[in-house]
């Protein structure tokens, strides 16, 4: 039996039996999701995101994203989602949180004031910090997924040819603090004035370097004073070490859209 959803799968009736304690006004595919099938629900207490995992590796996956979530939420000074981790009548998992409302900073970063730009390259790195030194003692375990691991099997699971992905460098460099793993524009969100509010998306998250997750800033293209205003935060950080981890995030991104564009056509990858 399948651990994981297609399209063709019964999503809304899902959605109708999870939300048994709200009426559901309406849903919509959310066709940017990489690695699930991303629905937004409205109902009559607010609107939610679920999300059903696309392979069993995604599956697999999306119990630590939810762990992740759960664990780290309160413990920073910006929104993460609450997440809801449940399963169908099939033992399939899916998960649901409320919205978050905001504005993505990929969607706006090109649109702010010299404030605005600066001042999100402030939160991203205070976030990158006050992740990172968390305690993870008697933290769930997979929490505690090291990040090298995660992307080594994510490299195997999905790419017939293997791609550059330095993962004896991200293996040797790796350390033991929480890193978000994906933290890229796409999973940052402000609110009405521009201001960084949230970070969501945490199916990459789990132990490793944070240099790591500054590179994954970086790794797409930003307006340079962004760039700027964001490294130089991390004045004491290794700039050849986050240069090759950007190099590998590159790698990373092109190889996992290649498998996109080939198994999943009617996902819209602008966001790269």
């Amino acid at each position: 039996m399948n651990k994981f959803f297609t399209t063709s799968d019964p999503l809304d009736k899902i959605i109708a039996e999870t939300m048994t304690d709200k009426e559901v006004l309406g849903s919509k595919h959310i066709l940017t999701g990489w690695t699930n099938i991303v629905m937004e629900v409205t109902t009559d207490k607010g609107s939610y995101f679920f999300r059903f995992p696309r392979n069993p590796f995604w599956s697999k996956m999306i119990v630590k994203d939810a762990a992740v979530c759960n664990f780290v939420d309160g413990k920073t000074s910006y929104y993460t989602p609450q997440m809801k981790l449940c399963y169908d009548s099939k033992g399939r998992p899916f998960s649901v949180h409320k919205k978050i409302e905001g504005y993505t900073l990929g969607d706006r970063i090109y649109h702010l004031s010299h404030t605005a730009l600066t001042g999100a390259a402030y939160d991203v790195a205070k976030f990158i910090k006050e992740l990172s030194g968390i305690d993870l003692r008697g933290a769930p375990e997979e929490v505690k997924y090291p990040l090298s691991d995660f992307l080594h099997e994510l490299d195997y699971e999905h790419y017939d040819k293997h791609i550059d992905a330095d993962h004896k460098y991200i293996k040797a460099t790796e350390g033991s603090s929480l890193v978000h793993g994906d933290l890229n524009l796409g999973n940052i969100l402000l609110d009405e004035n521009d201001k960084v509010i949230g970070v969501i998306d945490f199916c990459f998250a789990g132990t490793g370097n944070p240099n790591m997750d500054v590179a994954r800033i970086v790794s797409r293209p930003a307006p340079k004073e962004f760039e700027k205003a964001f490294l130089d935060n991390f004045d004491k950080a290794d700039a050849k070490e986050i240069s090759r981890m950007k190099k590998a995030w590159k790698n990373i991104d092109n190889g996992y859209a290649e498998h996109i564009r080939a198994k999943f056509p009617e996902i819209n990858l602008n966001q790269l």
